[in-house]
């Protein structure tokens, strides 16, 4: 028996998982927990740059002996198959775990099978603890590609409660408040890349950076992908050496999937006119909208899809949570598909 049931330990290694978001790609960002034989927490970890350790191997390194006759707590089934690093179940049974309890299955068919080793090897297995919780956490993006085939995207915007991001002189500094562009950063942190489009980066200049509320960087920095057949000045801040930069020709929403890379989580940061490309070639997953209190009346709308002439064509999405950021809302929304 442990001092937490499952499920709040499943929570730990959910929480744990975030610190992995935008770090382990192309690798899964998994979160662990290993307890010991009296129940008591002996290390938690998550999953390490790619090559590096799994987030299993840094659980039980922090656990040590502890772990033997323990109990392993993680978000992924653990992995089966030996790639930059080994099978995580083998470290399992050699850690003399004697239990061992699963969100989500592992999809990849090069690394599941996971369960089954464990269980072979005379390890208690249950599979299936907190799998909801686990699979819109930090999974999401990871689960998507595997089911997929391409990053998973969501389209972010702040505007006022009439859906507009800037005034008719082009003024857009600042719509939302210090809470919410903080809490915009701290999403960027957790991304592999983002996406602008050239009219953008002409207007507004953007560094396009993940930074912390006094200036200073984030420890981890999204690619900047350009999109559009504009050239940019070259003292642009979005080429500074903060991040990489890619700069697509064209309009294609899927050219700039493809300059992603293996990248999970992409973000569309807008125009209008991107975000309307890609919610017309339907690769928006999910919506992060930022809505301050204020009514503009007029000046330039949140999205702009030429694509849509009728209600019935619009592009329909579900609320998945909202936050409250000083005097403006956060919303989250899923796409209905």
């Amino acid at each position: 028996m442990t001092s937490l049931d499952d499920d709040a330990l499943m929570r730990i290694a959910i929480d744990a998982s975030r610190a992995a978001r935008g770090v382990s790609t192309p690798n899964p960002p998994v979160g662990a927990v290993v307890v010991d034989a009296d129940g008591e927490i002996a290390g938690v970890g998550s999953t390490s740059p790619a090559g590096g350790p799994h987030a299993e191997i840094n659980a039980l390194r922090e656990a040590g002996e502890r772990a033997r006759g323990g109990t392993a707590v993680v978000t992924l089934e653990p992995c089966n198959h030996t790639g930059r690093t080994g099978p995580c179940s083998e470290a399992l049974i050699d850690a003399g775990i004697a239990r061992v309890v699963f969100a989500v299955a592992d999809p990849n068919p090069r690394a599941s099978g996971g369960a089954q080793r464990l269980a072979a090897a005379g390890v208690r297995v249950s599979r299936g603890v907190g799998a909801a919780d686990a699979e819109r956490g930090p999974l999401r993006e990871w689960l998507f590609r595997q089911a997929h085939g391409r990053p998973h995207v969501t389209a972010k915007f702040a505007a006022t409660l009439d859906g507009r991001i800037a005034a008719p002189d082009g003024t857009s500094q600042w719509i939302t408040g210090p809470v919410a562009r903080a809490r915009v950063h701290e999403i960027r942190g957790e991304l592999d890349a983002i996406v602008v489009g050239t009219g953008t980066v002409e207007r507004d200049d953007p560094a396009l950076t993940a930074r912390h509320p006094d200036g200073s960087l984030r420890g981890h920095q999204p690619t900047r992908i350009i999109l559009g057949d504009r050239d940019i000045r070259p003292d642009a801040q979005i080429f500074s050496d903060a991040a990489a930069t890619i700069h697509v020709r064209g309009h294609d929403p899927r050219e700039a999937l493809a300059a992603a890379g293996d990248a999970l989580a992409v973000q569309v940061e807008g125009g209008p006119r991107i975000v309307g490309a890609f919610l017309a070639a339907d690769l928006v997953d999910a919506l992060q909208v930022y809505l301050a209190p204020t009514v503009l009346g007029a000046g330039a709308a949140a999205v702009d899809d030429p694509t849509v002439t009728t209600l019935a064509q619009a592009h329909h999405f579900v609320l998945e949570g909202s936050q409250v950021l000083g005097d403006d809302i956060a919303l989250t929304l899923i796409r209905v598909r």
